[in-house]
């Protein structure tokens, strides 16, 4: 008789989920009125998830980013790879090489003035071949990749063309995230965009040279800040000349001239007469060094 009534109990109570909960929440007050104590783990406001940034999680080492002639791309670890040494594909040729960290993002430009961004952590490994840009990017019809930079984001940037004429870019205006990147260098008929020059607080005055063998040192102050455009004229040009170099001259550098397997440096009052306006023409170089190939800051 006693079980035959515990059954119906239990029966109505399966039967009523108003009288199951309540008798659940009886059960629980009393378990934890004679059982329970003080809150042992803390209550903490926190602030909203916020999405992860890729970013934070990758780990910043030197790396060295290979451009091909056809616009195949890669990314080597490390600042001692020789990148004509790599294999390249049949009717492909080394263009152009970038030394940077992991954590950067690697600009590229195209002869038509535009410039392109891609994280360079994200780049295909220098053991293979790469990946050919057009599989990440869309430049227009035609258009051939010719440069490429990586900097810090609070670095500027030297942009030229062959006609001498420039200006200078913050670094951050360059990066897009389109994979049409975005028109930065008007370029005049006929001109090509010199390798860019990355610049930092440091880079007071811009050393200049010219295919027929003019070098020209200005203060990097007069030339202008633009986000795009053509820019001034930097240095003045003969008929059939060009612009073939640039460097960026801290206070108290001298400047190596590289022509060939010479090189001459100028320190001192040698420094100083080839020192001008910005649009001048500068001053020619000795013979046997008119044939620049490279302009690097030194310190004596």
């Amino acid at each position: 008789e006693g079980l035959q009534a515990e059954a119906a109990h239990i029966r109505a109570l399966l039967a009523d989920e108003t009288a199951l909960k309540g008798l659940l929440r009886d059960e629980l007050q009393a378990d934890a009125k004679l059982y329970g104590d003080n809150r042992r783990s803390r209550l903490v406001t926190r602030d909203a998830a916020q999405a992860l940034n890729e970013s934070a999680l990758i780990i910043s080492e030197p790396v060295t980013i290979v451009l091909s002639q056809n616009g195949w791309i890669r990314a080597a670890k490390g600042h001692d790879v020789d990148p004509l040494g790599l294999s390249y594909k049949a009717g492909d040729a080394y263009l152009a090489h970038v030394l940077g960290k992991s954590t950067q993002t690697t600009v590229l430009f195209d002869d038509t003035g535009r410039a392109y961004a891609l994280p360079a952590h994200s780049l295909p490994s220098a053991r293979g071949q790469g990946e050919p840009l057009t599989g990440r990017l869309s430049p227009p019809s035609g258009a051939q990749f010719t440069q490429l930079l990586l900097a810090d984001d609070a670095d500027t940037v030297l942009l030229f063309q062959t006609t001498g004429y420039g200006f200078i870019v913050p670094y951050s205006e360059l990066i897009s995230r389109q994979r049409a990147g975005k028109l930065i260098l008007s370029l005049q008929a006929g001109a090509t965009l010199g390798v860019p020059l990355r610049l930092n607080s440091a880079a007071t005055r811009l050393a200049l040279a010219t295919s027929d063998g003019h070098v020209l040192i200005i203060e990097a102050g007069d030339i202008p800040k633009l986000a795009k455009g053509r820019g001034n004229k930097l240095i003045g040009l003969k008929a059939g000349s060009h612009l073939v170099a640039a460097c960026a001259l801290a206070t108290n550098d001298s400047l190596k001239i590289q022509s060939g397997a010479r090189s001459v440096t100028l320190r001192g009052s040698d420094f100083e007469n080839y020192c001008g306006p910005r649009a001048s023409r500068g001053r020619l170089l000795p013979r046997g060094f008119q044939r620049v190939e490279q302009l690097i800051a030194t310190q004596d």
